[in-house]
């Protein structure tokens, strides 16, 4: 288990004085043109032709200011790029551009192509790179726990509850939830983990103290047992399991 002395609380000043130390140029001023010339197209378009309920929510999101957390930010980033991925789906384009006639049609149609590649690809790295830091997070709290059976348990529990939120997410999708409604879920659940990772964090003294009155693993248990009596291993099982549930840690986490 990892010592936790001469660590330092991470506050927001001090991710700031840390990120000093890596400036990054600013942004290109065709941003901010290119996010003027679109929102005057939302407009013009909105005027000819009434927005269905599901394009004003999306003309909503796009005028809403982006999230300030950089979790949040990247969350809100996959769910407005799995909207664009929908619209430029083939089947949803006109069939002028599903089946070009003209050089002008194909041109475009292989431009939305490329476009949905480029999103495609962008999409996949950024749920590569969060699945990855997610990893790297809860390793890292882990090497602050204790590295016996309690640590295990803990894994398998994150590992089951992960489960279960997948599991909740098909279900939601399988029921005809829209995008928004996925990615409304899908933050719960990351401000879920959140919470957990806090109290796993703040349980390292608890889960030390746990370890006083287990003078064995549970390993150490099997192996007295095995081999001299066999038949009682069953019920051996049985009570290690219910050991499990009672002073289960992560219970309390996941």
């Amino acid at each position: 288990m990892a010592s936790t002395e001469g660590l330092v609380p991470i506050t927001r000043a001090f991710l700031a004085s840390y990120y000093d130390k890596y400036p990054f140029p600013p942004l290109s001023d065709d941003v901010s043109r290119l996010s003027s010339d679109m929102s005057s197209l939302i407009q013009l378009l909105a005027q000819q032709s009434s927005p269905s309920q599901g394009e004003t929510c999306l003309i909503d999101e796009a005028n809403q200011p982006p999230p300030h957390k950089i979790d949040e930010n990247m969350w809100k980033n996959r769910e407005q790029m799995e909207e664009i991925l929908f619209l430029l789906q083939p089947s949803r384009w006109p069939v002028q551009l599903r089946e070009p006639s003209t050089s002008e049609d194909s041109q475009l149609s292989s431009i939305l192509r490329n476009l949905k590649d480029n999103f495609d690809n962008a999409l996949t790295a950024l749920i590569s790179f969060q699945t990855k830091n997610s990893e790297r997070v809860f390793s890292t709290v882990m090497t602050y726990m204790p590295q016996d059976f309690r640590g295990t348990l803990i894994r398998q529990q994150k590992e089951r509850s992960e489960r279960n939120k997948q599991a909740e997410v098909d279900a939601l999708v399988s029921s005809g939830g829209s995008i928004r409604d996925t990615y409304a879920l899908l933050w719960k659940q990351q401000m879920e983990r959140r919470r957990q990772l806090a109290q796993l964090g703040s349980a390292t003294e608890k889960m030390d103290g746990s370890g006083a009155y287990n003078p064995r693993t549970v390993e150490e248990v099997f192996r007295d047992f095995k081999g001299r009596r066999a038949g009682m291993i069953k019920a051996l099982t049985t009570d290690v399991q219910e050991f499990y549930r009672l002073c289960d840690p992560g219970e309390c986490f996941f």
